[in-house]
């Protein structure tokens, strides 16, 4: 997702988790934790700030996406900011954890499209140290899985820079679709890219994935 939803504001107050009828587990009222073999996935906290600063605030990150907070503060109140949002049913952010590690190396977002997420735009952000190293492709994985069985989402959209080769070629590793060129829709650093749009719909998925059950777990 290369135009991340959030805005930084001054707000550093993180409101109340809510009880829901569905249960402790349910996802607006906090993020299952979900296993692979490489990574873990869970809620973003507030002790995350100085690692994600850390991770993503590098020029080889911020090349191809929106502004991310300059700050460990400013990645507080981003984690604040994520939080409300899941309890608000719009949108969805996990912690890229290696396995073995308590620290995030990175991220994945999901927000709604459409109310109820039937059409959902996803984005990811790893730390450099990690590309190639297969943690994207198994932490994309279980958010593809999150995304369609738990969200019910039907379409899953991602923009990606055409310059950004890097991360075409690993959305096309999980099976995403380029579907169109999005002429100049992205702003950064003075310049107007180019953007492909990959797809990746529920019921091709379903067709094509392989998954262990005892991976996704609450």
């Amino acid at each position: 997702m290369e135009k991340m939803p959030y805005r930084p504001v001054i707000d550093d107050e993180v409101k109340a988790m809510e009880s829901t009828a569905e249960g402790a587990h349910h996802w607006r009222a906090g993020l299952p934790i979900l296993v692979g073999s490489l990574v873990i996935l869970r809620e973003l906290r507030a002790s995350d700030a100085p690692s994600l600063h850390e991770a993503l605030a590098t020029p080889e990150i911020a090349r191809f996406i929106s502004p991310t907070p300059t700050s460990v503060e400013g990645f507080e109140r981003f984690i604040a900011w994520t939080h409300r949002q899941r309890q608000d049913g719009n949108y969805v952010c996990f912690a890229v954890v290696p396995r073995g590690c308590d620290t995030p190396v990175g991220l994945f977002q999901v927000r709604s499209r459409e109310h109820g997420f039937t059409t959902a735009e996803w984005g990811f952000a790893v730390a450099r140290e990690f590309w190639g190293s297969g943690v994207f492709v198994d932490g994309a994985q279980l958010v593809l899985r999150f995304t369609f069985e738990t969200l019910g989402t039907r379409r899953l959209e991602a923009r990606a820079a055409l310059a950004n080769q890097r991360g075409g070629a690993a959305l096309c590793k999980v099976g995403a679709m380029r579907e169109a060129i999005l002429r100049r829709s992205l702003q950064r650093g003075g310049e107007c890219l180019d953007q492909a749009l990959w797809t990746i719909l529920a019921d091709e998925w379903r067709g094509t994935c392989s998954f262990d059950e005892s991976r996704f777990l609450h």
